[in-house]
């Protein structure tokens, strides 16, 4: 592993190597985070021309939509481009990319030590430079922002598991005047030739994240704590769920929900009055929409042990289920099972295609 130490702020640091790459030809695109100058809104851009890179805003503490099932849906690319994802962003990617849903061919990853996002509300109601700053102040400290959201605040996977180049954020106190740069594979030390300084030879100093993590540790037991708490089996799911209008935005925006025809979605759930009189004949009354405990226990089964803990499914929920905090939570103790940690590495197995013989064989008599 070798750095790169650029003597401005990390954000115009990461710009200035997203500009050599776009100019010198070594990647045909650049994919990342985007601000509109004059709405203030942010969005995911693909941008081919150096001019393109001014709206970019590759580490601000924003997600309109998880980058690595959006990058999923052009990946592979003919050509090589550069990809700026937050840690959770680039895992969804190698999920996807296991079930043949994207792929790494000419793709440069390139991701932070991330300090999470804040929450929606603060993002639509306008994002100005103090409180940019005001972010950025807590993450060099390897702090917490207040606003920040609370499956982030929860998330230990804050380090990149993966990506070819590492920006340093957390706990890196000169992050605002001075750029550290980490290029972790072959691929990104060819790529970073002719940009800056000479680079040195220096392994991550995870040191710099430790505070964090422990905060992190700390937020995640309370969070959990909160989840279902009081009640047990379908008693806390009905509580946790009942309020589900039925409207799935939760699978759309999940990168792992990844199937291309969702059974949920199908006619299989098109329910017409003989079903409704049966069920009226059992029960004397029905809730609707009907399934919605259904849908949600059905994706704990299908995806849980792949969540990335993004948080875009309870961003979305117009009836604010914490419907992150409960995949989170389950999907840890799913993962812990087969000591899976979902986007860790491109070449471990999903848990659900691996067979072994002599699997839990504490659970037989």
């Amino acid at each position: 592993m070798s750095r790169i130490d650029l003597q401005k702020a990390s954000s115009k640091g990461l710009k200035e190597l997203l500009g050599h790459l776009l100019g010198s030809g070594k990647v045909s695109a650049v994919f990342s985070l985007r601000k509109d100058p004059e709405t203030g809104s942010y969005d995911l851009g693909l941008i081919t021309e150096e001019a393109g890179l001014e709206t970019v805003k590759p580490l601000a503490p924003v997600m309109i939509a998880n980058a690595g099932q959006v990058l999923s849906s052009f990946a592979p690319s003919a050509e090589p481009i550069a990809v700026v994802l937050k840690p959770c962003e680039l895992r969804a990617f190698i999920e996807r990319a296991k079930r043949e849903q994207g792929s790494l061919e000419n793709i440069l990853t390139i991701s932070m030590t991330c300090g999470g996002v804040l929450t929606l509300d603060r993002v639509v109601s306008g994002l100005d430079s103090d409180k940019i700053g005001d972010y950025e102040n807590h993450c060099f400290a390897g702090d917490i922002h207040s606003e920040t959201r609370e499956t982030c605040k929860a998330c230990e996977y804050f380090v990149p598991m993966n990506a070819d180049i590492t920006v340093s954020m957390v706990g890196q106190k000169d992050a605002g005047t001075k750029c550290h740069i980490y290029l972790n594979t072959d691929l990104a030390k060819e790529m970073a030739k002719g940009f800056g300084p000479d680079p040195v030879e220096e392994d991550f100093d995870n040191s710099l994240v430790e505070g964090l993590a422990s905060k992190r540790a700390a937020e995640k037991e309370k969070l959990y704590g909160a989840v279902m708490s009081g009640k047990g089996g379908l008693d806390a799911v009905i509580d946790t769920f009942g309020k589900c209008l039925g409207c799935h935005g939760c699978s759309r925006v999940c990168p792992i929900c990844y199937c291309m025809i969702c059974d949920f979605e199908s006619r299989n759930f098109d329910n017409d009055m003989p079903y409704f009189e049966k069920e009226l004949e059992q029960k004397g009354a029905l809730r609707l929409p009907p399934d919605t405990m259904f849908f949600h226990i059905g994706r704990m089964i299908h995806m849980s042990f792949s969540c990335v803990g993004c948080g875009q499914c309870s961003d979305v929920c117009p009836a604010d289920i914490p419907v992150a905090s409960v995949f989170k939570k389950v999907g840890e103790e799913t993962a812990a099972i087969f000591e899976y940690v979902p986007g860790r590495d491109i070449e471990e197995a999903i848990p659900v295609m691996v067979f072994k013989e002599e699997e839990f064989t504490e659970f037989i008599d």
